[in-house]
């Protein structure tokens, strides 16, 4: 079997695509062609619409991944011809029918709660002073800080957009759990990857685990793209 060389990276909510950058630099080293998608984050559509265009650019196979929101944009997208497999980075898997909002509405019981801002005009945001405990605990306070500042809007209705037909229904996926993710719970994490029939490795992780183990997340790429 020969080794998919494309790998698209797929960024979520609240960032943008610059906290890929370890994680391309990792990958850049053993020869794959890495593309970073920047997404507007406003609404599902759109982000699908602005993943398929990168899909569209390829010259062959890749391997499409997505952090946290980044997952319900790559399960929709996923089964553009371009795409053989899927990795899941802490991310929505979203089934036939459900959003981000869907997978959201019943936490487990003692989950943290994610500290979302109410919506203005349409876009959310996390509460700055909360930003590092609860995105990026294990990364440090100053880049953590950074982060906060520089957050991009979430709109809200990117969360209300439903998957029509999940990708991981028609390509093989894997999914990195990170364990103390204070944004979406492990054992949330761990069911949306079961039910995708991903296969599954786990990090000692906060939500950020792109930013703060982009070994892991490489490694787990390399064995998508092989």
């Amino acid at each position: 079997m020969t080794t998919v060389r494309n790998v698209v990276l797929v960024h979520g909510g609240f960032v943008d695509g610059s906290g890929w950058q370890a994680v391309h630099d990792d990958l850049a080293v053993d020869g794959f062609r890495i593309r970073i998608v920047q997404n507007p984050t406003l609404t599902l559509g759109g982000d699908v619409a602005a993943t398929c265009r990168v899909l569209d650019a390829l010259d062959g196979p890749a391997v499409l991944v997505g952090h946290s929101y980044g997952g319900a944009v790559i399960t929709e997208a996923g089964t553009h011809p371009h795409v053989a497999a899927l990795v899941y980075v802490a991310a929505f898997a979203p089934d036939q029918g459900e959003s981000v909002n869907t997978l959201i509405a019943n936490p487990p019981p003692g989950a943290p709660v994610p500290p979302i801002l109410p919506p203005r005009d349409g876009l959310l945001y996390l509460d700055r002073d909360r930003f590092h405990d609860a995105f990026a605990a294990d990364l440090p306070a100053q880049l953590a800080a950074f982060m906060a500042d520089a957050q991009v809007p979430w709109g809200v209705d990117a969360l209300s957009g439903a998957v029509t037909e999940p990708a991981w229904r028609h390509r093989p996926s894997w999914y990195l759990v990170a364990t103390e993710d204070r944004m979406i719970p492990p054992p949330a994490q761990r069911t949306m990857a079961q039910r995708a029939g991903s296969s599954i490795v786990e990090a000692i992780s906060s939500h950020a685990v792109h930013v703060s183990q982009p070994a892991a997340v490489a490694d787990l790429i390399r064995q998508a793209a092989a």
